[in-house]
Formats: structure tokens, C-alpha cells, sequence
């Protein structure tokens, strides 16, 4: 019986793929690939059936596995991406690349800048909207010629604007109408060294002629003499700007002015004021009751160290001195990283000084920056401050020495270092 398929005819011994009847096997030059599987090949179909369906090349078995003869792994050779891999199956895996770090901190560093300059950008406008610029210095008639160097009139006034009953009663500040100055003081910044010289109150001065900053009526001098802060009792923050250039010489190119209400809440919003005090201090008016030694003030404290004026042994003008250490130590306790890099105090301390404090018109935020930046250097001890120069007194008025003062604004306007001593 032939057991070869039907149809084919040749030789046995010559035949291929299937063996030949020699003793030596064939070699491989004329040998046909077959699957390499461990499965046994399907018995031939007895009969003369049909030969059995090859594998094609390249194809997965029924286990998942690959046969791997188009690829050139049966002998080892490289992979499809043309690497050996070991005779094992499928493409070597790739991870992933390794992240571009520097490309990522310029991003980064980048978007940075844009946060930090649209929050400074916004910061300012936000900042100069809240300016009152309600002092209006073209009013002001008959004026000095201005000399080198800036200077800045600076008031806190006994204004109670914004404050509640409450906040009166709490604060001590009375329920009079109006306002009148607490505190004048005249800081000039210039290339020389900077100067902050403190008005009394009760300095005797000549109140000059006027034009009404709300009626533009021209007014008389005044007859005789008077305590300084009548003149911003009778017309205001202008009169007031006349008033000292007309009795100094000296032209005023700013003038910024802050209430009660707005001082206490700045020293609140930067968690209160350490401060040394020299000497007792108890006064039921302002209500100061400090014992010698150091002290952390809040806002209502703080207000009533600044104000007290009777008990004191230097009366008018230790209080004036009493002020400018104040403005030391809270300038220098504001300007610190602690406060201007943390928004949470940031913002508060600034919205607190802003909305109730006073400038002129022609008054920017990098003024009011440069007059801040050189109140706290001054008063820091890179600078000088001091008193008006006194010569006596008239009646309880402050009388100036009249040839300090005209060397002092002589110094001043030439942009000199000050050599003249006040009291």
C-alpha cells in the first residue's frame, strides 16, 4: 500500500522536505523549514488524505508564542529593533525618556516672573486708588522758591473720622467737630543726608495772608502772633503749608496727613510696636499709664504715648520727641521681611494707612514710598532729627531762634549737611 498523498509521483529518494531513503540526513541548503513545536504532528489521514496544513511563517502559535523564523530569532540574531534580546519574544520594551530638567526651570522660573509682575502691577493700582488726593498746594499764594533735595510736610491730626462712638470712647479722643494738627513735621530727603525736623504745636507764628481753599476769598494776615496749629484750624491742610513757608522760607513740595483712626489701625495691623520708655508716663486725658522699661503698644496704647502732653517734663517739645522715636520704631518694625513679603500683614498694614491718610494731588506711590523709606532712616539714626531750634517763650507759645532757623533752611536748601542743633 502507498502511503505517500495522491498525486505524487517522485522518487522517494529524491524526494524533499520529507527525507530521503539515505542514510545521511539532508542537508540544510535543501531543507524545509518546519514550526518547531513540541506538539506532535497530526497522524496522516489514512486513505490517501490530504497533506496536513503548514504553519506559516510568522504567525503566533495557539499558545501566544511567536515562531520567530521571519525575525532571525531562532538563531539569536538581533530582534526587530536589531538587538539580541535572548531568544525572547516581541520588540524590546523602551522606557521613558529622562525629563529635560533645565527646559522645565525656565518654565517655570518664567512663570514666576509673570505671577510676581502682574501681583506688583496689581498691587499698585490697587494702592493708588486708594490715595486721597484732597490737598490741593496750587492754592497756596506767594510762595518760596524751591531748592535742591524734596520736602515733605507730614501731620497726624486728631481727625475722628471712620471711628464709632466706641472707637472714641476706646481711644480717648473726645467728640470735638473738626480736626486739628497733633503733630507737624517737616522731612527733607536729599543727596546729603536726610532731615526730619519736628514742629511744636505751640510755636509762635505768624499766620499770613491767604486765598480759602474752599471759597478762593483772599484773607488778611493775621495781627500778630499765634500758636502754629491755628492755622489748620481755621483753612485747613493749605493755610497750613502757608503758614510754615512763610515763616521758614522754606517751600513745601508734599504733604501727607494720617488720622487717629488710621494710626491706631496700622500699628494693630503689624501686631503692635515695641518701644523703650524712658521715663513714667501716666496722663488721664490721652490715657498713657507706662511704667520705665520696654513695651509692645497696640494701636490704642500706641495712640496715647504719641499724644501725651502734660506731665511731661520737656512739656511740648518732649512730646515731640516722644513722636518722632515712635515713627523709629514702627517704620522699622514695618519695613521688615516679615511683614512686606507676607501679604497677610502686607495688605492689611497698607489698607489701613491708605484709606485714612491725606496728600496733595500731585502726590505718587513711589513719593510716598521715598518719604517712608527716608522717615524710617532717619529716625533709625541715618540722619537727622531733631526739634526746631527755641530761643524762649511767649506767654505758653514756642518761640523760634530765628538765626539757627535761617541757617538751618539755608543748609537745607543748598541740600548741605545739617550742622545746626534744635532742643
Amino acid at each position: 500500500m502507498n502511503d505517500w498523498p495522491e498525486g505524487r509521483t517522485e522518487n522517494r529518494g529524491q524526494g524533499y522536505g520529507r527525507g530521503s531513503a539515505s542514510s545521511q540526513p539532508e542537508g540544510a541548503r535543501v531543507m524545509r523549514h518546519v514550526q518547531r513545536d513540541a506538539r506532535p504532528a497530526a497522524p496522516p489521514q489514512s486513505g490517501g488524505g490530504a497533506v496536513p496544513p503548514q504553519p506559516t511563517y510568522g504567525q503566533h502559535d495557539a499558545y501566544g508564542g511567536d515562531d520567530g523564523y521571519n525575525t532571525g530569532q531562532v538563531y539569536g540574531g538581533g530582534g526587530r529593533n536589531g538587538a539580541g534580546n535572548g531568544g525572547g519574544h516581541g520588540p524590546r520594551p523602551t522606557g521613558r525618556p529622562a525629563p529635560d530638567w533645565r527646559r522645565r526651570i525656565k518654565i517655570g522660573a518664567l512663570v514666576l516672573v509673570v505671577v510676581v509682575l502682574a501681583t506688583t502691577v496689581g498691587t499698585y493700582f490697587w494702592a493708588d486708588s486708594k490715595l486721597n488726593r484732597e490737598v490741593d498746594l496750587s492754592k497756596v499764594i506767594e510762595r518760596p522758591d524751591g531748592g535742591k533735595g524734596t520736602n515733605y510736610l507730614i501731620v497726624g491730626s486728631d481727625s475722628r473720622e471712620g471711628l464709632s462712638a466706641d472707637d472714641r470712647k476706646r481711644l480717648r479722643t473726645g467728640s470735638a467737630e473738626g480736626k486739628r494738627t497733633d503733630s507737624m513735621m517737616i522731612l527733607h530727603v536729599g543727596d546729603n543726608g536726610n532731615t526730619m525736623i519736628s514742629l511744636p504745636r505751640d510755636s509762635d507764628v505768624r499766620i499770613p495772608s491767604f486765598k480759602g481753599s474752599e471759597s478762593g476769598k483772599l484773607f488778611p494776615a493775621r495781627a500778630g502772633t499765634t500758636k502754629l496749629n491755628a492755622a489748620y484750624a481755621m483753612d485747613g491742610p493749605e493755610l497750613l503749608v502757608r503758614t510754615v513757608e512763610a515763616n521758614t522760607g522754606l517751600r513745601i513740595d508734599h504733604y501727607a496727613e494720617i488720622g487717629f483712626g488710621g494710626f491706631a489701625s496700622i500699628v494693630d495691623a503689624v501686631g503692635g510696636v515695641e518701644i523703650q520708655i524712658d521715663q513714667k508716663m501716666k496722663d488721664k486725658k490721652s490715657g498713657s499709664d507706662f511704667e520705665p522699661g520696654k513695651h509692645t503698644l497696640n494701636g490704642e496704647q500706641s495712640l496715647a504715648f504719641v499724644r501725651q502732653r502734660y506731665g511731661l517734663q520737656g512739656g511740648d517739645l518732649d512730646r515731640t520727641k516722644n513722636q518722632q522715636k515712635f515713627l523709629s520704631a514702627l517704620a522699622s518694625q514695618t519695613a521688615t521681611p516679615s511683614t512686606v513679603l507676607n501679604p497677610f500683614k502686607l495688605y492689611p498694614t497698607m489698607s489701613a494707612g491708605l484709606d485714612t491718610l491725606i496728600v496733595d494731588k500731585d502726590m505718587g506711590l513711589f513719593d510716598l514710598a521715598e518719604m517712608f523709606w527716608a522717615m524710617k532712616g532717619v529716625t533709625g539714626g541715618d540722619g537727622t532729627s531733631m526739634n526746631m531750634p527755641i530761643s524762649g517763650n511767649n506767654g505758653s507759645n514756642l518761640v523760634w531762634d530765628k538765626a539757627k532757623v535761617e541757617q538751618l533752611v539755608k543748609q537745607l536748601n543748598n541740600d548741605e549737611k545739617v550742622t545746626v542743633t534744635g532742643n
